[in-house]
């Protein structure tokens, strides 16, 4: 590449990187004039905009924008999560009138991006936590549309119990009233109003624990609740966390591996997906100690191999190459 072109590519960069950062400022300003964020074609249009404007592959890193940029982030992030959570209120009260709720999941308009999720996430887990299926399972920050608990439920573990925290108790409410018709499902699926801070022994129990993309929004948040599950769950359990890269991080909390490793995790895999599955995902898993064996809940585990921790270090194009393999 030659000087001339060396010092063009800097440039190019930060003019794509001011372009989008002012059209999801607009964004977001349009969003937060709204009168509510309950679903309507307004709320609809606009966060369809947003969410098609931060979707494409951006090189743009939320970490190094300016005071003004990030403070506009930080309050679009919260924005995002308050009309996240009323879209799936609404949603679980209009399966909720259904016999079986269970079978008109389609109806979320996202439900797709659940099953694509779920699958992401089940692959990445049997890939790099190779062993029998785990028993038990926590999703930590559910809501009242629970799909990720649903699919992986009903599609990848059939036999797993999961526990799903939520501090909100209307949330929990409405989640259990979508199991309610299906005894074998709901007799698997337990609904907790907990904040995870507050629950410490229980963690000891899980052999997964699923950390949603909107427990803790802001960093230093997020920190505290994965140190907190390093001190409680059990040794060679594994850890699944929800983050978002590049313009993506303008709806999602981007989640640095290197907190998820001061938590006390090993981190074995990142994954950024592209197209309709937007979160990011880290996979992650409690050290054993140095020669021990975690006989957990009837299962042998064992620390992960020197090939797992070579891989999760391996280029990111490897790991969607191993991902397009993966049964659909």
């Amino acid at each position: 590449m030659t000087a001339e072109k060396e010092a063009v590519a800097p440039a190019m960069l930060e003019e794509e990187e001011a372009q989008l950062v002012q059209k999801i400022t607009g964004l977001a300003a349009a969003i937060a004039k709204l009168p509510s964020l309950s679903p309507s074609p307004d709320v609809n249009a606009l966060f369809t905009e947003l969410v098609l404007t931060c979707i494409p592959p951006s090189r743009v890193d939320v970490d190094e924008l300016g005071p003004d940029a990030q403070d506009m982030r930080a309050r679009l992030i919260r924005l995002c999560a308050d009309a996240e959570g009323k879209l799936e209120a609404h949603y679980s009260d209009l399966l909720a009138a259904h016999d079986n709720p269970l079978d008109h999941l389609s109806l979320f308009p996202y439900f797709n991006n659940y099953i694509k999720l779920s699958q992401l996430e089940y692959g990445l887990l049997a890939r790099h936590v190779p062993g029998p299926p785990p028993s038990r399972v926590a999703f930590v920050g559910s809501g009242p549309l629970p799909l990720s608990s649903l699919v992986l439920a009903v599609r990848h573990l059939p036999a797993t119990s999961f526990d799903n925290y939520d501090i909100c108790g209307e949330a929990n409410e409405r989640a259990r009233r979508l199991v309610r018709a299906d005894d074998g499902l709901g007799a698997r699926m337990a609904f907790h109003t907990s904040d995870v801070a507050h629950v410490t022994r229980d963690l000891g129990a899980y052999d997964v624990v699923f950390l949603a993309a909107l427990v803790g929004m802001a960093a230093e948040e997020k920190a505290r609740v994965v140190e907190h599950l390093g001190w409680h769950m059990a040794p060679g359990a594994a850890l699944v966390v929800r983050s978002a890269h590049g313009a993506r991080g303008f709806l999602y909390p981007v989640v640095d591996p290197e907190e998820i490793r001061r938590g006390g995790f090993d981190v074995l895999a990142v994954h950024h997906p592209e197209g309709e599955v937007i979160n990011s995902v880290i996979i992650a898993r409690k050290p054993v100690a140095e020669g021990a064996d975690v006989h957990a809940h009837g299962t042998v585990m064992s620390r992960p191999c020197m090939c797992c921790e070579v891989e999760a270090r391996a280029h990111q194009k490897m790991e969607e190459m191993a991902m397009e393999k993966l049964p659909s």
